[in-house]
């Protein structure tokens, strides 16, 4: 049990490199807050231009969702990071990390805010336009927000993913929580920093995790 402690738990390591956990925390928390509305309105623009009765513009959003779905996202990363370079296009770490969530969060939110507006009763639609709203009005204003309302749980548990999805960013040297993590591990030889790191996204996760099973325990009881 000792020993277990000592490579796992020590509070010594933890406190010696607790600078460096939160420098990454903080970066993790810039990156997630850049990502994920990035994402949701990406995903709604989605959505949205599904519905335009313009078949070759309709193709070419499936074409985007199933891609970027199937694609992954570690791929995509890599590609954008180190690939594109070769085109003459250089960005910056956080820049080809936010690009490559865009294109991969954006494709997700897009099919479940499809999903909702899906949802809501053609009626709907009818009576809106019945009061003198135009297309867009209605979406904005009557449809949207009842689709939005719909399909919360599912945004919610997207959300979880996306948070823990961007851990990957590490692949490409963007001194984020895991990424900070594993070099503190390497320096000091013991594993405390990556339980530590592990630790830090379960206490900022779970109130989303209660949050989502509330909502999914709501939706039951309506049901």
């Amino acid at each position: 049990m000792e020993t277990l402690i000592t490579a796992f738990f020590n509070l010594g390591i933890l406190r010696e490199t607790a600078p460096y956990l939160w420098a990454g925390f903080k970066m993790s928390a810039l990156l997630t807050l850049v990502v994920v509305p990035l994402g949701i309105a990406g995903g709604l623009a989605v959505a949205l231009i599904a519905r335009t009765a313009f078949r070759p513009l309709r193709w070419l959003v499936v074409f985007y969702v199933d891609f970027f779905r199937a694609f992954p996202p570690l791929v995509l990363l890599m590609f954008i990071a180190f690939g594109l370079p070769f085109t003459g296009l250089d960005l910056p770490a956080f820049v080809s990390v936010a690009l490559a969530f865009f294109l991969n969060t954006s494709s997700y939110y897009g099919e479940i805010f499809r999903a909702g507006i899906e949802s809501i009763p053609r009626g709907q639609f009818e009576a809106a336009r019945s009061t003198g709203l135009g297309a867009a009005q209605t979406m904005a204003y009557v449809i949207v927000p009842q689709a939005t309302r719909n399909v919360i749980p599912d945004l919610i548990s997207n959300t979880l993913e996306v948070v823990k999805l961007t851990s990957i960013a590490s692949v490409v040297a963007l001194p984020e929580l895991l990424y900070a993590a594993r070099q503190a591990q390497s320096i000091t030889y013991n594993a405390t920093p990556i339980i530590a790191a592990g630790i830090i996204y379960l206490v900022c996760l779970w109130p989303l995790v209660r949050l989502l099973s509330r909502f999914e325990h709501r939706q039951i009881a309506l049901h």
